[in-house]
């Protein structure tokens, strides 16, 4: 019998799971330099949220006749499905054709502004490479993440990361700058409202430019990472706090006077953000910072976080709370969803 031609790929299903975080940004990013490979407009810093997470199962079969991906639950339209999209990109760098069955589940609302996309397309991108049988590094595994949604290059690498300003694909990529053990701050998220938010993230980005003080947050968001990575360095709470809480402002100033308008907050987002304000004023140190959604993070240290917990529990309009550690980044784990 002939030995079957060296060139000829003989694909044998195979099937994945992985688990990724969400991810607060410090500093954000807002804007694209090119919309299709997702570059962004500046880099960002961020932290990986232990409690936010993301479990996706990918299976290529060639027993398959079509693609299905299940969210929630729910069996989503594949009309324009980003998560197919995202799963082509992966067949073309494993050159197969084989379909797929994706299930994917977040233990957190999804589409309210805590960044569901950026855990399920990083998780996507770990079970689907592994599952196509791809051998990528950690920073070829960030840039195809990036390409799926900007914010999930963010959740591959480990605990405190910087995402890289690279004007191409191949420069712009994620790193951790600190593993999760680093440093004891702890993330509280305040949940106001479980219902997704009106205008998408994506979408909402392509407004940025239209705001009249988009140039001017471009001319000194260098100087403001350069500086977040010496506070963190330094360990400086305080000072760290302060300039994360001001980088929200400033990124929901954008949003507010883009055309037209972005306006994400809801009643309990501004009801929490007054009385951490007047928490902060008593000397308890803990700071905030909003994505683009309703629901608030609070930034606090460790020996602080069940002090915060409660108090903010108690404010009108909180429906729950989910606290969050520094943690690792994506990676594959051997319990499947189906």
């Amino acid at each position: 019998m002939p030995k079957e031609s060296a060139s000829k790929k003989v694909f044998n299903p195979m099937k994945a799971t992985a688990v990724a975080p969400s991810n607060i940004a410090f500093i954000k990013y807002w804007g694209k330099k090119d919309e299709v490979l997702r570059l962004p407009e500046n880099g960002s810093i961020s932290m990986n949220l232990s409690n936010l997470l993301t479990t996706t199962t990918v299976e290529f079969d060639k027993s398959f006749k079509d693609d299905s991906v299940t969210l929630n639950g729910k069996k989503e339209s594949l009309e324009n499905n980003r998560a197919i999209k995202h799963i082509d990109r992966i067949r073309k760098l494993a050159k197969i054709t084989t379909k797929v069955k994706i299930v994917t589940e977040n233990n957190f609302p999804t589409g309210t502004g805590l960044s569901s996309s950026a855990s399920g397309f990083a998780a996507l991108t770990i079970a689907g490479a592994a599952a196509a049988g791809l051998k990528l590094t950690k920073k070829e595994l960030s840039i195809l993440a990036r390409q799926g949604s900007g914010s999930a290059c963010r959740s591959i690498p480990d605990g405190f990361v910087e995402w890289i300003d690279g004007d191409t694909s191949d420069t712009s990529y994620a790193v951790s700058l600190y593993k999760p053990d680093y440093w004891d701050i702890v993330d509280v998220v305040a949940v106001v409202n479980v219902g997704p938010k009106d205008v998408a993230t994506s979408e909402g980005m392509k407004l940025a430019v239209s705001s009249p003080f988009f140039q001017i947050r471009r001319s000194h968001i260098q100087k403001k990472i350069k500086t977040i990575k010496k506070f963190m360095k330094q360990k400086d709470f305080s000072a760290f706090g302060e300039l994360v809480e001001a980088e929200a402002l400033e990124l929901h100033a954008i949003m507010l006077t883009s055309t037209p308008s972005l306006i994400y907050w809801l009643p309990g987002t501004v009801r929490i953000m007054r009385t951490i304000k007047k928490w902060w004023s008593e000397g308890l140190p803990v700071y905030f910072t909003v994505n683009t959604g309703q629901d608030i993070h609070l930034l606090c240290e460790k020996k602080n976080a069940e002090k915060v917990v409660s108090l903010v529990s108690k404010v009108e309009g909180v429906q729950k709370t989910i606290v969050n550690y520094p943690c690792e980044g994506a990676h594959l784990v051997e319990k499947h969803l189906f």
